[in-house]
């Protein structure tokens, strides 16, 4: 439904890792942004090499048409992943999804020399019903390499990335992927946001709770 707030995610078919390489972890980050327009789209490729062509990004791309979710928060780990989406079009997360997950396996599977499926299935959409939740979920979800790994460097050998950077920056919206400020804008502050998210995932792995701790991070 338009304007309401979901809880994505999905992991690699049989726990198989989704990424290899932070080359595949920038091209699915990539594809976050390519898919996420009402447009009809094409190669990847083709419109960075466009893009350069105007003088534009060759890791960023100028899409001017509208999208199908805002992007609330994600982290990307070595075998699964987690959204919060906005659905702000008709269908636009199941839209945006299938575009993602469809491109982001033809991409993986041409480079690895694979076939079938590369995800488990069809991804998993949890309606998120109050804004507690919400709040509660984005902690889990900017955090969520802290539930997985205890050190930063352990973090980024196994391939993790989050939404974290964006949340603790002073980079615009437009500058990322994420439309953090429906959570920021109901804090004092992003060190007031900082203290509740870690205080909340503290609070949510104590009490095994938050959908049991998303049915233990979707096993």
């Amino acid at each position: 439904m338009e304007g309401e707030f979901y809880h994505v995610f999905n992991r690699g078919n049989n726990k198989r890792p989704i990424f290899n390489k932070y080359f595949d972890l920038n091209r699915f980050l990539l594809s976050i942004q390519h898919f996420n327009n009402t447009d009809p789209i094409g190669s990847i490729y083709e419109n960075l090499f466009r893009n350069k062509e105007l003088g534009g990004s060759t890791s960023k791309l100028d899409i001017k048409s509208e999208k199908l979710v805002d992007i609330v928060a994600y982290c990307l780990n070595p075998n699964h992943f987690h959204f919060i989406l906005k659905q702000v079009s008709i269908n636009g997360i199941q839209k945006f999804m299938h575009r993602l997950g469809t491109g982001y396996t033809m991409y993986f599977n041409e480079k690895y020399k694979n076939s079938g499926s590369l995800f488990q299935g069809r991804y998993k959409a949890i309606h998120v019903n109050s804004n507690e939740y919400l709040l509660h979920l984005s902690a889990y979800i900017n955090l969520n390499f802290e539930a997985h790994y205890r050190s930063e460097s352990t973090r980024k050998s196994n391939l993790s990335q989050s939404s974290w950077e964006e949340y603790t920056s002073n980079k615009k919206d437009s500058d990322g992927l994420c439309n953090k400020n429906i959570i920021l804008s109901q804090f004092k502050n992003m060190e007031d946001y900082k203290q509740f998210a870690k205080d909340s995932l503290e609070i949510i792995k104590q009490r095994k709770d938050l959908q049991e701790l998303v049915l233990e991070d979707i096993s």
